[in-house]
Formats: structure tokens, sequence, C-alpha cells
């Protein structure tokens, strides 16, 4: 699903370090366990979709900022800033600058965000 502005996925990368592709690779490899993923660039982000978007990947020059779709709050040191967009609804951001922060922790809570995503 390209964006109508004519962004693309490697668009995202140009001019970025190369540990944020790595990071962003690791994360998509890890969502497309789980089934089907669509990456759908926008100008200033990529969504991750299955149905709908149950996350969005955020790159900055040495870091991604993934906001992760949840039912509820998640607590824990890792999540920087959390908004609740509706009764039931969370959106969690998480910053990323190593492939290894893609870990058990973190593919939980995009499992679970995938599976809202029906």
């Amino acid at each position: 699903m390209p964006d109508p502005a004519g962004a693309s996925v490697d668009q995202h990368f140009a001019r970025r370090s190369a540990v944020v592709r790595a990071v962003y690779d690791r994360l998509v490899a890890a969502t497309r366990s789980f089934g089907p993923v669509v990456e759908d660039p926008k100008k200033t982000s990529i969504h991750l979709v299955r149905r709908t978007a149950f996350a969005g990947v955020a790159c900055r020059s040495a870091s991604i900022v993934l906001t992760i779709k949840s039912a509820t709050d998640i607590h824990s040191p890792r999540v920087l800033k959390r908004e609740q967009v509706s009764p039931g609804r969370w959106h969690v951001e998480v910053r990323l600058d190593d492939p290894a922060q893609v870990d058990f922790e973190l593919t939980a809570w995009l499992r679970s965000a995938y599976d809202l995503s029906r």
C-alpha cells in the first residue's frame, strides 16, 4: 500500500544509521512469524498492518520509535510514552536502538497487537 505522497519503506532509512534498518528488519521478521504483515509507508512512519495497523515505526537518526497497539496499558521501564486512545485501547511507545531489543518481551507485545488487528 504505497502512500499517495510517494513514500517508500526504503526512503525512511535514507541518512539513518545502519542499525536503524537492522532493527526494522528484525522487527518485521518477528511480526511475520505471526502471519501476513503489510508494510504501509506513510510520510513520517511505516505502519505494520494485518487487517488494521497494529504497530507504527518512526525512524530517527540512530533509533526507531515503535508504537504498539494494546488492549491494556503496558507497565514496563521500556515504555517511553503511553496513551489511552479509547476505552480498551492503548498506544505505547518503545525506543529501539539495537536489534537485540526485538526480544521475547517485545515480540509478545507485538503478537498481542497483531491479534487485536483481526
